[in-house]
């Protein structure tokens, strides 16, 4: 089988990104970057002369000075040949790193099988259950300016501020947060975290949020908050 890798456009990857969206059915954190000007690379992955697949390669923003190989695709019929699809995104790519989704079970096989220096990144979180936290004197405003951003005010002071991006896959809403120093401790993490989940659900999105893998106060305050872990942002370098 004669297998070969060809820059694309977005459009042209556009109906087997749908595929992708379907298979993964959660929120994809790098969804964005394919519509970042200049971010992303796109290559066509070919089989025997028909479209097998693609990958995308990151070149920009915060990848700048690197080729990192983050999304990997491949139809059913052509998985057996997934390895040899992998190499051959690689190669024409030039690519020297991966940063992948840990759910994203193919791309995450190529990552331990190709990549080195692996490590953890973020933690990403998926909505679990549904909390009943009350917080005596407190009380949520939303900045004019900012549609999803908030302050927490306890008894007439900020105590903490969060709010919900949207630049993810719909319909998940990523949820933020931070609570002042003085305020720590005391539960008005979980108790806003609570907050802006139901908000996102009101506006008809699915909460879900990130944390990096060494910040366990956030770790507990989202877990708390209903939130579940269920996968990492793996990083890895190439040979």
């Amino acid at each position: 089988m004669s297998i070969s890798a060809k820059p694309a456009t977005l459009d042209q990857i556009v109906p087997m990104r749908e595929l992708y969206r379907e298979e993964m059915n959660c929120q994809i954190v790098h969804n964005s970057l394919h519509i970042r000007a200049g971010w992303a690379l796109e290559y066509l992955l070919d089989a025997n002369g028909v479209t097998a697949g693609y990958g995308s390669i990151l070149i920009a923003g915060p990848w700048d000075g690197t080729r990192t190989a983050f999304e990997f695709y491949v139809l059913p019929t052509y998985r057996s040949r997934a390895f040899d699809l992998f190499s051959c995104l690689l190669a024409e790519g030039c690519a020297t790193a991966m940063e992948v989704q840990s759910n994203d079970v193919l791309i995450t096989v190529m990552l331990y099988a190709f990549a080195h220096n692996i490590a953890s990144e973020k933690i990403v979180f998926a909505e679990g259950l549904t909390t009943a936290y009350t917080l005596p004197g407190a009380t949520l405003h939303r900045l004019d300016h900012m549609p999803a951003e908030y302050t927490l005010e306890l008894d007439g002071v900020i105590a903490a501020s969060g709010g919900i991006l949207f630049h993810y896959n719909k319909p998940y809403g990523d949820i933020y947060m931070n609570v002042e120093e003085p305020y720590r401790r005391r539960g008005i993490g979980a108790y806003l975290v609570q907050e802006l989940k139901r908000i996102c659900r009101e506006m008809g999105s699915i909460p879900c949020a990130r944390c990096s893998p060494d910040n366990i106060a956030s770790r507990k305050t989202l877990q708390k908050a209903g939130l579940v872990p269920y996968a990492h942002m793996l990083t890895g370098s190439l040979s």
